[in-house]
């Protein structure tokens, strides 16, 4: 009997599905817990190693660390881990080993039996080297279902030939500027890569996505764009105001991203492994702020204050300041709250000063700070001003002379940073492209950001896959760009430069002094 046409098109697709990837539920995860030695639901699994059995954590016995990310086996330290396809598995004809030890093929049932007792088909023991694995009956079912998939599952995004990124940028408004900068610098770095002969003689090409008009769009877009145009990874993305929910949805989609724009690097628990930030935020700078204020001007009866506008990020930053001030020996911080629509400093002014309070914290705008320090000269109160640079802006320059030695800002990152001979690179790539002048600082950052994944993509090799793109990323130590504070990640580090500088504002000459050293914050 024929198949009508219309199932047969289904099958087709079905068949194309499966070769190209399109994991189902249940088999992704299953490469969770074969990658990772987690489950779904975050709860680890649990290994058993030698005779007699010792337990210890799954995460430390993952079946890629020997069976390798496509299933084939890693040889390692005299020992040669079996090929755990499904394809080599369930050859009828059986297996003999280099040990002699022969069985017949596997069958699911049978492969469960050897994860959880280390028998073989034939009953044998399996080899010393191998654990066993303690896990719900539905956990296991989903590890059967990924080793069926391993050998196949090619992420998005990889060719012969090509690896296909992806970035975000504002292309209206006010932003449009930034993102036509960030746009030019990334293609332009990939069309130099290109020309050198790419990755492993892989072409880098570039999609570019363009930023929502809310927070909803944007997710709604990004999560076409990157199924739509099979992005491997993400570099550079512009992700201000949208950082959480695209934090979320890539860590759904498992897309990487590398370097995002944003001033609110979402590193909260549970740890989301996709997103890499270069550079610290709000937090970080406010919480480098708190320990430079705890060292150096925590005098006899200090007073301190937390002074903060009260949304979401207000009060997170505000949580991590009051934390890092304990944590230094800072016993005494006060919160004081404010609207932001109904900003009053007389009245601010006069309840932090009648506390006593003499080191405020300000998470406020530059313009509200220096309303503040106006009120503040008219009752002659003069407390230091600590803010992290990335809120306050240019216009604290135009503070009042009075609070000269009184005003501190955190810096991610300061000029002394620039290695010469790769300031000199970046003029000459910046005039050879004719990349537009105005917002350096993003282009840089667009700049380091291609560098640093384009390190973990070489550290991945030729057989690249996106988790060991994550794997050669949490790897990197103090990997330099030449234009930013060393890079280092960790399997639970996701910003490179965790910290930042602290300068002293000079008022009366309108510049800036370093007063400290890097901060490390972690």
């Amino acid at each position: 009997m024929k198949r009508p046409r219309a199932l047969a098109g289904v099958a087709v697709a079905c068949a194309t599905l499966a070769a190209a990837g399109g994991l189902t539920a249940p088999e992704k995860r299953g490469k969770q817990i074969y990658l990772r030695g987690i489950n779904a639901a975050g709860k680890e699994i649990t290994a058993y190693l030698g005779n007699p059995a010792m337990e210890v954590p799954g995460s430390l016995m993952v079946c890629a660390n020997c069976h390798g990310f496509d299933g084939r086996g890693n040889p390692e330290g005299g020992v040669t881990p079996s090929d755990i396809t499904w394809q080599a598995l369930t050859k009828p004809y059986g297996v003999t080993h280099e040990s002699g030890r022969r069985h017949p093929a596997y069958t699911a049932v049978l492969m469960e039996r050897a994860i959880v007792q280390g028998l073989d088909p034939a009953g044998n023991k399996l080899s010393p080297a191998m654990p066993t694995y303690k896990m719900p009956a539905e956990d296991l079912s989903d590890l059967i279902a990924y080793l069926k998939r391993v050998a196949d599952d090619v992420d998005p995004g990889l060719t012969d030939d090509t690896i296909t990124l992806g970035t975000l940028v504002p292309r209206k408004g006010q932003l449009a500027g930034v993102g036509e900068g960030l746009r030019a610098v990334l293609a332009a770095f990939f069309e130099d890569l290109n020309a050198q002969g790419g990755i492993y003689s892989r072409k880098i090409e570039l999609r570019v996505a363009e930023c929502g008009q809310s927070v909803a769009e944007t997710k709604e877009k990004v999560g076409r764009f990157v199924e739509e145009q099979e992005v491997f990874a993400l570099v550079g993305a512009f992700i201000a105001g949208a950082d959480k929910e695209l934090a979320s949805l890539l860590e759904e989609k498992e897309v990487p991203l590398v370097g995002p724009s944003t001033l609110y690097p979402h590193i909260g628990y549970p740890l989301n492994r996709r997103v890499f930030y270069l550079f610290s935020g709000v937090k970080e700078e406010s919480r480098a702020l708190a320990a430079f204020a705890a060292q150096n001007l925590q005098a006899t009866g200090a007073r301190a204050t937390v002074l903060y506008p009260e949304d979401a990020s207000g009060t997170e930053v505000t949580a991590a300041v009051d934390g890092q001030c304990r944590k230094s020996g800072w016993a005494q911080v006060t919160k004081v709250p404010y609207v932001r629509s109904r900003f009053d400093p007389k009245n601010l002014v006069r309840q932090l000063s009648g506390a006593g309070t003499n080191v405020v914290f300000f998470l406020g705008s530059g313009r509200e700070e220096m309303a503040l320090a106006e009120e503040a000269g008219k009752l002659g109160w003069k407390p230091s001003v600590l803010l992290p640079s990335s809120q306050a802006g240019r216009e604290i320059l135009e503070t009042s002379a009075a609070f000269q030695g009184k005003i501190y800002m955190s810096f991610p990152m300061r000029t002394s940073d620039q290695a010469p001979e790769a300031v000199a690179e970046y003029r000459a790539f910046a005039g050879k492209h004719k990349i537009p002048d105005g917002h350096l600082a993003v282009a840089l950052s667009a700049y380091s950001a291609a560098k640093v994944l384009v390190e973990g993509l070489k550290k991945a090799g030729r057989n690249v896959s996106r988790e060991k793109l994550i794997v050669a990323l949490e790897g990197m130590y103090k990997f330099t760009t030449g234009l930013t504070p060393p890079i280092t990640y960790g399997a639970n580090r996701r910003i490179g430069a965790m910290g930042a500088y602290v300068v002293e504002v000079q008022l009366a000459k309108k510049n800036l002094v370093p007063v400290s050293g890097w901060i490390e914050v972690e």
